[in-house]
């Protein structure tokens, strides 16, 4: 794979997986892509679209190949990039023997961090499948699956260790509605990708707790400023935090009305249990399994994060969502 990116599949048939498999295909000719279920594969054979999922969204059905074998999907594949919700990652790949990644091109897209082992998925892969860094990358940024189904210009940056394997990756999923750009901050856009949805769950209670936007302005100045210091700790690198996969990604993922962390920490802030919210969205908003992982991994780093650790605060301890907002307001 030295001068393509080969045979691309999308791992995950969820909403983020069909707006990744949108993109593609704009540009690609073909791409694999595995679904769980094969009722989903036989209803987008029926209707053109996947039935659970960004319905609106048409496809030429003769430019996919699936799949309801996880592995051989990734086996028939050389860049293979994984949309499948964070606690769901061990479920999959706790059958798959190190030699199907061979050679593969690993890239992740998910927007959480693996439940109870507090790793990103590059660290999972690398740690577990003993994958070459070279051969790792994440795709993130500031791109709602809903606008990218509405063809509205949408941003991503592709992130290895190989910026040769990134760029073709940008390069083949750039088109009229994407725009592309690489990074070599792995670990460090992951991390801010957790990150940003714990912030959109305060943005969320603030909102539901009919907080302004004076108060919500200040609040993301100073999640930027937390999430800066806490990668600076973690991972640190020269970086600059206003690049749109930090805080653009934090900005549209604590301000829009397609954000199901936002979302979550609305209903929160109204006055529904976690649990009561959870179950009435029917999806799952990662920040909620991202607050946890953070306040786990940040025993070990111990920095400065009173806003996640605020959050962590909400959905795990039961503090009020006033008294919990009030006191962080001093850190401000």
């Amino acid at each position: 794979m030295t001068d393509s990116i080969g045979k691309i599949c999308i791992l995950g048939g969820g909403t983020w997986g069909t707006a990744l498999a949108k993109i593609v295909l704009m540009n690609q000719k073909h791409m694999n892509w595995f679904i769980r279920r094969d009722e989903q594969i036989e209803g987008f054979y029926k209707l053109g679209h996947n039935p659970g999922y960004l319905t609106n969204v048409k496809f030429n059905l003769a430019q996919i190949t699936f799949y309801s074998n996880f592995e051989k999907a990734i086996k028939e594949s050389d860049t293979v990039i994984i949309a499948i919700p964070s606690p769901y990652v061990k479920q999959y790949f706790r059958r798959i023997w190190n030699s199907t990644f061979r050679d593969k091109f690993m890239v992740s897209a998910l927007k959480g961090i693996i439940p109870n082992d507090n790793m990103v998925m590059s660290e999972f892969l690398a740690s577990n499948y003993k994958i070459p860094l070279e051969n790792i990358g994440v795709i993130s940024g500031p791109c709602h699956a809903e606008e990218v189904a509405l063809e509205r210009l949408s941003f991503l940056t592709v992130a290895s260790k190989d910026q040769t394997k990134a760029t073709l990756l940008a390069e083949a999923i750039t088109s009229r509605l994407l725009k592309a750009r690489v990074s070599n901050d792995v670990v460090g856009i992951e991390l801010a990708s957790v990150l940003k949805n714990i912030y959109a769950i305060a943005a969320g209670i603030c909102q539901g707790l009919l907080y302004g936007d004076n108060f919500q302005a200040v609040l993301m100045s100073n999640c930027a400023k937390e999430m800066s210091h806490f990668l600076d700790s973690v991972v640190p690198i020269e970086r600059n935090i206003t690049e749109q996969h930090y805080l653009g990604d934090m900005l549209v993922t604590g301000y829009s009305q397609f954000s199901r962390n936002r979302t979550l920490g609305a209903m929160i802030g109204k006055g529904y249990s976690v649990k009561t919210a959870q179950l009435e969205m029917e999806m799952i908003a990662e920040g909620y399994y991202g607050a946890k992982c953070i306040y786990e991994l940040n025993k070990q780093f111990k920095a400065s994060i009173p806003i996640a650790e605020t959050v962590y605060q909400i959905l795990y301890e039961k503090m009020p969502p006033q008294a919990a907002i009030n006191k962080l307001i001093d850190f401000f």
